[in-house]
């Protein structure tokens, strides 16, 4: 083999080193379907209307950002989320509540003006992620519930949720999952309190 070769096919071997070793893998707030909750009973006594999520813009990007020991954060490029992390956030969140609610998300769509409307309005403050000890979420939540021809009535909870993470991005990827399951637990259980008693507090 002339010395030339030797060169084009080192350059080979090196070019598909690199492409292995910078894989991109993709990750999803959704949980799988054999893990989320059973179906309503029956259907919530409202139409639910999901707002978009607020996402704090340090977290808010492709790549997965991790927060490390000494206060810095990473940013992960090779470890990315499968759509915009507010998109992710509110299609989990969303899911989760339908199931719930024992009802569609009918935000855009046309409404049935005999039924009252509650709307939910999620400003996710933070989303840590530290690898090898927890994945947290702190959400400041607004219910709006509307009647044709009354006052909106409004109602503003927050919620911390810290959850365990082994030292994965796998693993605090489905933490984060727990804490938002978690977090639908609490948003469901206040509005349907909320939607017979509006002095109901936040729970």
């Amino acid at each position: 083999m002339t010395l030339r070769l030797k060169f084009i096919a080192l350059a080979a071997v090196l070019g598909v080193s690199a492409c292995a070793s910078t894989e991109t893998r993709y990750y999803t707030l959704i949980a799988p379907a054999n893990t989320t909750v059973a179906p309503a009973v029956a259907a919530a006594p409202f139409q639910f209307e999901m707002l978009p999520v607020l996402m704090p813009v340090q977290v808010d990007q492709p790549p997965l950002v991790i927060r490390q020991g000494n206060g810095s954060l990473a940013i992960l490029d090779a470890q990315r989320w499968g759509s915009p992390l507010g998109d992710e956030f509110h299609d989990a969140l969303t899911g989760q509540l339908e199931r719930r609610f024992g009802t569609r998300d009918m935000a855009g769509l046309p409404k049935d003006s005999a039924r009252p409307v509650l709307s939910l309005r999620a400003d996710v403050r933070r989303f840590e992620s530290v690898p090898g000890s927890y994945a947290m979420i702190d959400v400041v939540w607004s219910l709006g519930l509307r009647n044709t021809g009354s006052k909106v009535q409004n109602l503003t909870c927050s919620s911390v949720i810290r959850e365990p993470a082994g030292p994965g991005i796998e693993d605090l990827v489905l933490a984060h999952q727990r804490a938002v399951s978690r977090l639908a637990d609490s948003i469901a259980k206040t509005a349907g309190n909320w939607a017979r008693d509006q002095q109901s507090p936040c729970l």
